[in-house]
């Protein structure tokens, strides 16, 4: 899901920035800090929207730099547990599929794409020996997100499954609905 979220910190301004904007210079170095990291106390940093602060700036002796606290807003994705999620399917592996929801990849482990036994087709499609559905490369799914793994922080990890009533490929839950 996507959050505004307030994030205060202290960054460092280099000497060779300071007689620029202030303000321009602040936006430029939270985004270049900020965006596309991961914590996990807001989420990931998709976008800084606005310094809704800037503090007096402080000098600490042998740093040419100009240390500021800052207080500014950013838009989030955090994916939760249990949530409902439609995604694209980016990558398929002997292992299941990837499907990308907001700025991350989400695993969709092969025992959790069907209730079907299923195979993979090279690197290009997942599909059920019985009801010969077919899951492939940009295909939309909805899916339920089941795990999520902050271990390494600059890369979350997020398992998701469709084998639950209202799951899978839109086309098949389409199709279940004739």
């Amino acid at each position: 899901m996507f959050y505004e979220v307030t994030i205060e910190d202290v960054i460092r301004v280099p000497p060779n920035m300071i007689r620029k904007d202030k303000k321009e210079t602040v936006y430029n170095i939270l985004r270049s800090s900020y965006i596309g990291i991961a914590r996990k106390d807001v989420g990931i940093i998709v976008t800084i929207k606005d310094i809704e602060e800037i503090g007096e700036g402080k000098i600490i002796p042998e740093d040419g730099g100009i240390y500021y606290n800052v207080r500014f807003s950013a838009i989030v994705f955090r994916p939760e547990l249990n949530e409902l999620v439609y995604g694209i399917i980016s990558n398929i592996a002997d292992f299941g599929a990837f499907s990308t929801i907001g700025p991350i990849d989400g695993l969709i482990h092969i025992s959790q794409i069907m209730d079907d036994q299923v195979s993979v087709s090279g690197r290009e499609a997942i599909v059920g020996k019985t009801t010969k559905k077919v899951l492939k490369l940009k295909d939309i799914v909805r899916a339920r997100i089941i795990s999520i793994s902050y271990k390494d922080i600059t890369n979350i990890k997020v398992a998701l499954t469709m084998k639950q009533i209202g799951l899978g490929k839109l086309e098949w839950l389409e199709e279940k609905k004739k």
